[in-house]
């Protein structure tokens, strides 16, 4: 009897996932509903095991897509796409900061190996393959998750990160390359929330 229950429990978990489509990310957290903690522990740890899922950190599962058309194998989620289906999963806003925001706006070409996100939830840490993470760190401003363009608001932080006196020329011309593909209503709208010196070279796009 116990064997049949449990089994049912896997088929429904499985089904669930499989709906979801390859390419998802799912949470262990969310199946808590779907039996006892043993019985969904021990349904992850056979889809993982049997190769369906491939587990990114703990408690945290890929459903994979594979690139078939050039046969590379896995096409694994970026750091940026895990922490997305977090903060989606959570109903948290989050915002790439320090050295990420440099990177993903090409002002730097290192990855940092805890890639940090301001966040308006709880702060933690998730640890994601050797040594690798990403960092949340809690932010009470209201300013930094109001931003309608994500590219200005990314702009924005790479200029707090760096800093008033340390901004060269050359990662100017790139900031005002990038500022200048905001559409002018987010632009008026978010300008006004970014400090007064960043305001003024901004303005000049």
């Amino acid at each position: 009897m116990v064997q049949v229950v449990g089994q049912s429990i896997e088929n429904k978990i499985e089904k669930s996932i499989r709906g979801k489509g390859r390419g998802s990310i799912v949470f262990q957290q969310d199946y808590a509903d779907f039996g006892t903690p043993s019985a969904v522990n021990s349904t992850f740890f056979r889809l993982y095991t049997n190769g369906m899922l491939v587990r990114l950190a703990h408690g945290i599962y890929y459903y994979p897509k594979e690139d078939k058309e050039y046969g590379l194998g896995i096409i694994y989620p970026s750091i940026d796409d895990i922490a997305q289906a977090i903060a989606k999963r959570d109903k948290t806003k989050i915002v790439p900061a320090e050295a990420y925001a440099l990177n993903r706006l090409g002002l730097s070409t290192q990855i940092p190996m805890n890639v940090v996100f301001l966040t308006n939830g709880a702060p933690r840490r998730i640890k994601i393959g050797d040594g690798h993470g990403i960092l949340f760190k809690h932010s009470s401003s209201g300013k930094n998750f109001a931003y309608k363009s994500e590219l200005m608001m990314l702009v924005v932080t790479a200029m707090r990160t760096i800093g008033e006196k340390n901004l060269t020329e050359e990662e100017k011309i790139i900031l005002l390359g990038h500022i200048r593909t905001v559409s002018e209503s987010d632009f008026n709208h978010d300008i006004k929330l970014a400090p007064a010196w960043v305001r003024k070279i901004l303005v000049t796009r």
